[in-house]
């Protein structure tokens, strides 16, 4: 009998992220939940990630609704979100009682899978949300940040699985989001997990179709022993997106393997999506290419994005090259760091000083955290003379303790700002605070204005007055919706 290989569904969240740069509103992606729910996929991933930013920041949502709406919509799937660990839906630690209490409200809204990742793959960083995910009964995904490197090899690969699932996760994702897994190494690490971890260990794989080659590499996880693998409808697939839900069940067609999607359902869903996206016009200008010089820099797409805005914005834009040369020479510097978020906006934007300002005069409050082990360890050594340059500037020790064991604990002070600023008085407010609290502050005053429907601010970062020679200049920084303000003083 043929092998099922279980699927799980972007649409709801990844997604829209990867090729929209944000969350489609609630009510174009309603008609499809039916269709959705009786599809026959394993789950549904819906929320995390940047989604609940993008809620509150973009279409005036609670996301927290939007949660407990998919529960309603979607009674029989299990919904999935993506956890980046200590670090929740934000780029920063939080401390452990924040963690506990984000988990458990999520799982209360309707979240079943929790899978949680750390962006430099220390696993200690992973224990307090894995622990909440466990003690709330829901399932605990373990996810590894893939990026190969001269340090992050296949055996180092299955060591961190080993890791994790001693840690007590129900299942191990292997996390691709630059399209770089090759099909022998998709093969050769689900293989060495499953024969290290146990082959009743499930297995998930996600990547992107950012490089071209990932359909072959899925098809080769498979051969291996995956148990699970992440598409999108292919209405909103492939480019720097994922590869096509119905392209893959059809990939599976007399192999040995099969997957127990209902294809008329899909049909359906990609037609609804296909009728809505033009709505988002403001992003279809984007062309649906295969970037293969990623294999070669592997730096992805969504940081080369950024640092295409970022430039332009300075009037630089013909230092792309160079900064995208320098932020192999960062990473070199910091341990050789996976490059998904927020590490490798950190890594970007200290490239881009160190192009626009002169190397490692300007260092980054993210980017000296980074060094110092603010964010976690990374596995490759960091540059001495960097590390101290880090804590010169920023006038603290290095660490070496898991981050968030210097953290106090915080919920009752976050309850009384949010209480003070607009918020209901329920834990679910105060969450949304305590992650984005400026952000959460205004959308407490607008919030019963209603959602916005579809739209969005660009993206592309405000340039001022050009300063004279020898003043300061202030560069306003825009990353994952988020400005930051920096002020650089030339050296005397």
């Amino acid at each position: 009998m043929a092998r099922t290989v279980e699927i799980t569904e972007l649409l709801l969240r990844e997604a829209q992220q990867s090729l929209l740069e944000t969350s489609m509103a609630l009510e174009d992606v309603v008609p499809v939940c039916e269709d959705l729910d009786n599809a026959g996929y394993w789950s549904v991933e819906c929320w995390g990630g940047m989604a609940f930013n993008s809620c509150i920041r973009f279409l005036n949502e609670d996301p927290w609704e939007r949660l407990r709406t998919y529960r309603r919509l979607l009674p029989k799937s299990r919904l999935q979100m993506l956890l980046r660990g200590q670090n929740l839906v934000d780029h920063r630690n939080f401390d452990d009682s924040i963690v506990r209490r984000f988990v458990e409200k999520a799982a209360l809204n309707g979240i079943d899978v929790f899978r949680i990742f750390d962006a430099l793959n220390d696993v200690r960083n992973l224990k307090a949300s894995v622990g909440a995910v466990k003690k709330a009964g829901k399932h605990a995904q373990g996810a590894i940040c893939y990026g190969p490197s001269p340090v992050y090899t296949i055996p180092v690969f299955v060591d961190l699985a080993q890791q994790i699932k001693a840690m007590g996760c129900d299942s191990i994702c292997v996390q691709d989001v630059d399209g770089l897994l090759t099909p022998q190494a998709a093969y050769d690490l689900v293989k060495g997990i499953k024969q290290t971890c146990g082959n009743d260990t499930l297995v998930s794989v996600h990547t992107h179709s950012t490089t071209g080659m990932t359909m072959v590499s899925l098809m080769k996880a498979i051969e291996a022993g995956c148990d699970i693998v992440d598409t999108a409808i292919s209405s909103l697939a492939l480019g720097r997106g994922h590869n096509p839900t119905e392209s893959v069940v059809a990939m599976l067609e007399g192999t040995g393997y099969e997957s127990r999607l209902d294809i008329e359902r899909l049909h359906r869903i990609k037609q609804h999506i296909a009728a809505v996206r033009p709505c988002n016009g403001e992003f279809l200008e984007h062309p649906i290419v295969v970037e293969t010089e990623i294999l070669q820099h592997q730096i992805p797409a969504s940081l080369i994005l950024n640092m295409e805005y970022l430039l332009k914005g300075q009037g630089t834009p013909h230092l792309l090259d160079e900064v995208l040369v320098e932020i192999q020479n960062v990473r070199r510097d910091a341990g050789y760091p996976a490059l998904a978020r927020p590490a490798s906006e950190v890594l970007g934007t200290q490239a881009m000083f160190n192009v626009l300002q002169g190397k490692y005069k300007v260092i980054t409050s993210e980017f000296a955290d980074l060094m110092l082990g603010y964010y976690g360890t990374t596995l490759g050594e960091k540059d001495a003379e960097v590390v101290d340059k880090a804590a010169t500037q920023a006038n603290k020790p290095s660490i070496t303790c898991r981050p968030a064991d210097l953290l106090e604990p915080s919920w009752e002070r976050r309850r009384t700002e949010a209480l003070a600023l607009g918020g209901n008085g329920s834990d679910e407010d105060v969450l949304t605070y305590a992650m984005f609290p400026k952000t959460a502050a205004q959308f407490f005053q607008t919030r019963t204005a209603g959602p916005k429907g579809i739209g969005k601010e660009s993206n592309e970062p405000k340039a001022g007055p050009e300063p004279a020679p020898g003043e300061s200049r202030t560069y306003i920084i825009s990353v994952n919706g988020e400005e930051h303000r920096v002020i650089v003083t030339p050296a005397q």
